[in-house]
């Protein structure tokens, strides 16, 4: 089973790092031509696409024109220790073990604007380009265009390499748009998380972006194969409800 999650906005680069695995990126030449063209980019126009604060966009500028093509120690760190969010939060990779951050490599897989798609131990330079970006490049008039089909690309020959018979979407919809579900090579469960709120469930995003990954680690940490393994998701409260999943989408709720 291959799981896919989203990157997140803030990083950390400080933490002391688990374990020295770690791999070259497989899409380093795209990211290099996206580089390109966010170089030629001042601060004005990185807030401006990007809606960021002037403070936040000098530092994008001063990240795109230091990122080079090589990928190594100290300057680049293994993304999944490199990304701090909700979702990593909740997945908590720091408290892998070594066998555990080997069946990361085995399971998980992240989505990037940048990157395309990554191995958890595949090394990244600091930077900011969210998949939704209306960023005009070679492909188009958006990131979606650029990739194209070689992201889904890339996951079949994961699933196909890693011996995977099922594929689980713990992505956000922003993030899996990139994804072309159509020509994806295994069976794909999607996963949703709902929490009771105003006498109704529904998707509070901060809970449900650290149930994804929750998830992630549950798939990681027991080697998890097939999709009936999943429902015994029990974390933070949360179980399977059969009344509202369907046989590829699983809902998980919780009344806390």
């Amino acid at each position: 089973m291959l799981c896919v999650v989203s990157p997140a906005k803030t990083l950390d680069f400080e933490t002391a790092l688990p374990t020295a695995r770690e791999h070259q990126p497989a899409f380093i030449a795209e990211a290099s031509e996206l580089i390109s063209g966010l170089r030629k980019l001042n601060a004005a126009d990185i807030a401006n696409l990007m809606k960021l604060s002037e403070k936040l966009a000098t530092l994008n500028e001063v990240r795109y024109q230091e990122w080079s093509e090589e990928h190594k120690s100290p300057q680049c760190r293994q993304a999944v220790f490199a990304f701090k969010g909700d979702v990593y939060t909740g997945m908590d990779p720091y408290s892998f073990s070594e066998k555990e951050v080997q069946l990361a490599e085995k399971h998980l897989r992240i989505l990037s604007g940048l990157y395309g798609l990554l191995n958890p131990i595949d090394l990244i330079h600091p930077y900011r380009l969210e998949m939704g970006t209306k960023f005009e490049n070679s492909g188009g008039a958006n990131l979606y265009k650029f990739w194209g089909d070689k992201i889904t690309d890339a996951i079949n020959a994961e699933l196909e390499a890693g011996g995977h018979k099922y594929f689980v979407n713990l992505a956000s919809n922003e993030y899996f748009k990139a994804v072309n579900k159509k020509k994806l090579a295994r069976p794909m469960i999607e996963v949703d998380f709902l929490d009771w709120k105003n006498d109704k469930y529904k998707i509070i995003s901060f809970f449900a972006k650290k149930a994804r990954g929750m998830m992630a680690a549950y798939i990681i940490k027991n080697g998890l194969t097939d999709p009936d393994q999943l429902m015994d998701f029990d974390t933070a409260g949360y179980a399977y409800c059969p009344e509202r999943s369907t046989e590829s989408k699983y809902i998980f709720t919780r009344k806390q």
